[in-house]
């Protein structure tokens, strides 16, 4: 047995609309198809919608007027949870390119960023939170870093 390439990552959150705005205006992903749930959501793809794809991010809304949807399909709904943070998830890491870009609209979006640069990797990474509390990493080459 194998285990290839990280398909997605899901979020649980109480501000669905909060989400989408971050990641299609800051991260760049688009809204596509995804299954009717009975549970309010967005699924993210990294470009247009490939035929048989399921997108990088889920975003699971948590309806507080009906969680039964979530909870017959996913399991509990522990709103406590979500309302401190991410749990023992640290971040999400992606390859990335075009780092001025992202700069600019985390600074449209009032997106607070950290960088550093880890020269033995030839990275320049890029530090930012979505609007759940979970880390987002991005890892540019180390050329892009500001001078």
């Amino acid at each position: 047995m194998s285990i290839g390439r990280l398909d997605h990552y899901s979020i649980r959150t109480l501000d669905l609309a909060s989400s989408e705005r971050f990641y299609t205006q800051v991260m760049g992903f688009e809204v596509g198809p995804r299954p009717p749930f009975k549970f309010p959501g967005i699924w993210l793809y990294n470009g247009a919608p490939q035929p048989g794809g399921n997108g990088v991010v889920h975003i699971i809304g948590v309806d507080l007027n009906d969680v039964q949807g979530l909870v017959d399909y996913l399991g509990d709904v522990d709103v406590e949870k979500l309302k401190d943070g991410t749990g023992t998830v640290d971040h999400i890491a992606f390859l990335a390119t075009g780092r001025e870009d992202m700069v600019a609209r985390c600074g449209e979006h009032n997106i607070a960023i950290r960088e550093r640069t880890i020269p033995a990797l030839g990275l320049h990474q890029v530090f930012m939170e979505d609007p759940s509390g979970v880390t987002i990493e991005l890892n540019y080459p180390a050329s892009e870093a500001p001078v």
